[in-house]
């Protein structure tokens, strides 16, 4: 029986959750929970903190477990792997000081930096020859340079606007894109291939759609052109001679876009059908 660590709380835990029941599988109904057997499936799931995942399917006690990359990064266990990514939970790692103070990461050494991801920041300095003195954090890290606390924070980074208002600076390279990732301990666990592809599938189903149109049988190699799909489009003749129907799978981004395009070149009765599992 698969062996699953799943995050308990926090930003990965509702997508992880609703990521893993569109794959099919029977996880908690309870956010009290710690502990489910879905045996229809052959998995245990089991529910802890995201910082803890890791070092849970390192040490071989889980087999593979939902976590981001930053928190993988930053606990350091080198035998947890790696094997895919989610798509989700996406978020960036910046270094950021009072602004003009500091231009690059060079003018970090023997400066203190404070983050809630102290060894993921302690490795990518030295990385760089940088040798700084960490702050150990376990939130609100903004706030450690306006209260003395640190000269320098490392902290994820979306639009900046919370660092503005702290009155920092981003500068220096970035620092790790993070995301959601599927990771796994050594050796090839029983049933992570089947995992991996259902949350393939998910993936799949999340980032396309199916477009079905009719059009006249000479249009069809324009039409391909405007929506060559994801693999070949399928083509079937319709009763009205010179007609073809063709059904297609591709990007929900930029669907209507594509609608607008075929019905200018043509092609009627255009659908677009929700995917909800595949296997490609």
């Amino acid at each position: 029986m698969l062996r699953i660590a799943v995050p308990n709380k926090g930003s990965l835990s509702e997508t992880a959750a609703d990521m893993l029941a569109e794959a099919g599988y029977s996880g908690r109904r309870d956010a009290k929970t710690l502990h489910v057997v879905d045996a229809d499936n052959d998995v245990e799931f089991f529910y802890l903190r995201p910082r803890d995942i890791a070092t849970y399917v390192a040490s071989g006690a889980l087999d593979v477990g939902i976590t981001g990359r930053d928190l993988l990064r930053d606990v350091r266990q080198e035998d947890a792997r790696e094997i895919e990514q989610l798509g989700f939970a996406r978020s960036t790692f910046r270094f950021a000081g009072p602004p003009g103070r500091f231009g690059s990461i060079e003018e970090l050494h023997g400066v203190r930096v404070a983050s809630a991801y102290p060894g993921l920041v302690d490795d990518f300095l030295r990385e760089h020859g940088v040798h700084a003195e960490l702050v150990p954090l376990d939130g609100a890290v903004e706030s450690a340079v306006r209260l003395g606390v640190a000269d320098v924070i490392a902290d994820v980074v979306e639009t900046g606007t919370t660092l503005r208002q702290a009155g920092l600076e981003i500068f220096g390279p970035v620092i790790i894109e993070s995301e959601a990732v599927l990771i796994s301990r050594p050796g090839d666990p029983e049933g992570t291939d089947t995992l991996l592809r259902r949350l393939r599938g998910v993936m799949v189903a999340r980032q396309y759609v199916l477009l079905d149109y009719d059009l006249p049988a000479e249009l069809v190699d324009e039409a391909v052109k405007i929506s060559p799909g994801r693999e070949s489009a399928t083509i079937s003749p319709l009763r009205d001679a010179g007609w073809v129907a063709v059904r297609v799978m591709i990007p929900r981004r930029g669907m209507n876009r594509v609608m607008d395009d075929l019905y200018a070149l043509g092609a009627r009765a255009i659908l677009v059908t929700e995917i909800h599992a595949a296997r490609l």
